[in-house]
């Protein structure tokens, strides 16, 4: 499995070769737009890692209708793929069925004995992490990176006080605050809207070009070339 802290510091004393740091940036990326480009920037760019691993759910756990997980995939790539030190996985494909966090970080885990993974999300989810299945067991694997988003911050902020006080919660999560810089609040249900609706001025200003193009070349999202 993935070394947690404590058996990273006893290797070190024994001369055993640093851990990879690997953050985990998972989502449904349907499609993926700027904000997802910049939150995985950033993250290279000041957080203690070596590589963000962009990893596109194969089936939502709630059932939400996505675009076909070989689209997302190749906008991933499109989007993120040629950022240097992020890398993009099909794991959740190879894994099949329902995409479940846990799932994927213990396969991650035992495949990578030698990575230190994190996990890299967004305030907007924030106040629900601790009421995920099994979040201790997700944080131990991968302590979350928390980045801030505009229009959620303050809101995450009081949500998290009152998720502290909530039995159902594995922990306190006050300690997963989030980064002060925010990332622009953008989101992937706008920009599916802003498809179909015809209205590609605002999708342009909100998905990488590549992006853009290849949704309009196989008619995604109720789009048309």
């Amino acid at each position: 499995m993935a070394r947690t802290a404590e058996a990273r510091a006893g290797a070190a004393s024994g001369g055993e070769p640093e851990a990879r740091r690997v953050a985990i940036f998972g989502g449904s990326f349907n499609p993926p737009h700027v904000a997802h480009v910049l939150a995985a920037t950033y993250a290279v760019s000041v957080a203690p890692i070596d590589e963000v691993l962009v990893v596109p759910v194969y089936r939502h756990p709630f059932s939400k209708e996505l675009a076909p997980f070989e689209h997302r995939l190749a906008m991933c790539h499109l989007a993120l793929g040629w950022l240097p030190r992020v890398s993009v996985s099909a794991v959740e494909r190879d894994l099949g069925g329902e995409s479940l966090t846990l799932r994927t970080l213990e396969h991650l885990a035992a495949a990578h004995p030698d990575w230190e993974m994190r996990l890299l999300v967004g305030a907007d989810v924030l106040p629900d992490l601790p009421r995920w299945h099994r979040f201790d067991r997700i944080e131990q694997l991968a302590p979350p990176i928390v980045l801030g988003r505009s229009g959620f911050a303050a809101a995450a902020a009081e949500r998290l006080d009152a998720a502290a006080a909530d039995p159902r919660a594995h922990q306190s999560p006050a300690h997963l605050r989030p980064a002060d810089v925010l990332l622009p609040q953008i989101s992937s249900s706008e920009i599916r809207r802003a498809f179909a609706a015809g209205d590609l001025e605002a999708v342009r200003q909100r998905v990488p070009r590549a992006v853009l193009d290849y949704a309009l070349a196989h008619r995604l999202y109720g789009s048309v070339p």
